[in-house]
Order: C-alpha cells, then structure tokens, then sequence
C-alpha cells in the first residue's frame, strides 16, 4: 500500500527512502466497506484522501432532496471536501464509498506540518490542488456549454473504466442528465 502512495508523489517530486518514511509518518491507513460514509454533510471533515484501492462518490443533496454528484474518486485519486478541509468547517458534502476502499488520509495539520519540514511536500501538494482546480473549472464549464451527448462523450473517453463500475443513475447524477437519457445515448 505505501508503494502506491509513494508512486503517487513520485510523480511530482522524487523522495529519499528516508524522505518518504517521513512523508509516510503524517498519512494514517484505513479500510472502509462498501456503502460506508468517509465524510457526512454536517460533520467535520479535517482529511484528504487519497484512494488505494477502490471507488468512492463525492456528493451534494440540495434542499429538495436531490442529490448532485460533485466527483468520482478512484485508485490513485485524491477527495475530499475542499472547502471543509481547507477552513476547518463542517463538510458540505457526502463522501461515501461505491465499493471496498483502501484509503491514506492526511489532517489539514499533518499536510501544513509536513509542508513547513519537507519543502518537496509544498510543492507537491501544491501541483495537486491546482491540478484539481483545472479539473473543477473544466467540468464546471462543460456543464455549462455542451451538450449530453458531449459531456457523455467526454466522460468516456475520460474515465472508460467508471462505465463499468459506477451504476448508470450515478453517471446520469454526474452527467446532469437523466437516466433514460444516458440509456439511450450507452446503446448507441
């Protein structure tokens, strides 16, 4: 399991062994099953994640009930909710898992520690949370301008491995779309 998480940020920066036994000491290990919750709307939420093994859905249900699908997180992909972790609030938004999950997780405290000791970190954390902004911003403006079929288009070509082991509501969820819709355009 810390093969994978030293991976993930050897492709940014390139530690020591010495440097990732540090790194290693400020992340914490957890399993969750499938179905269970690693954040709930209303709670505190002081952890970023990053997924080892398994698929978890990030989301938002509005004030009629509806749920909104805000991000996918699978292998080697980090979640959380940004502005809960980041502030110290109470999460805004559901994280649960789709199936058996292995996660890292690091405390807002741990990751400011481990930045302020091992530069390299700064950078890296910094790479990732940009790299996440340009993905926000890039789903934000495909929603806003293209078409189902295009941002289906998009998202498969994208994430050909979710069709697979994401339910077909989830995707509509995330798509903006319904699940009809989505049917029709599979089939095609």
């Amino acid at each position: 399991m810390e093969d994978i998480l030293r991976q993930q940020i050897e492709k940014i920066v390139k530690l020591t062994d010495e440097e990732f036994s540090f790194v290693l000491s400020h992340f914490t290990a957890r399993t969750y099953r499938k179905h269970q919750y690693v954040v709930q709307a209303g709670d505190p939420a002081p952890n970023d994640h990053f997924v080892v093994k398994g698929l978890l859905k990030s989301f938002y249900i509005d004030d009629l009930g509806k749920t909104h699908i805000l991000q996918f997180a699978m292998e080697d992909w980090w979640i959380s909710d940004p502005q809960a972790y980041h502030n110290k609030e109470n999460a805004t938004l559901n994280i649960d898992c789709l199936e058996d999950t292995q996660l890292f997780f690091i405390s807002i405290d741990n990751r400011e520690k481990l930045c302020v000791e091992l530069k390299k970190m700064e950078y890296f954390f910094m790479k990732k949370t940009t790299a996440g902004y340009i993905a926000l911003q890039k789903r934000i403006l495909s929603l806003m301008s293209q078409k189902a079929e295009e941002r289906f288009t998009q998202f498969f070509h994208l994430y050909p491995t979710l069709l697979q082991r994401v339910p077909k509501a989830l995707i509509a969820s995330y798509l903006g779309i319904s699940r009809e819709t989505l049917s029709r355009m599979s089939a095609n």
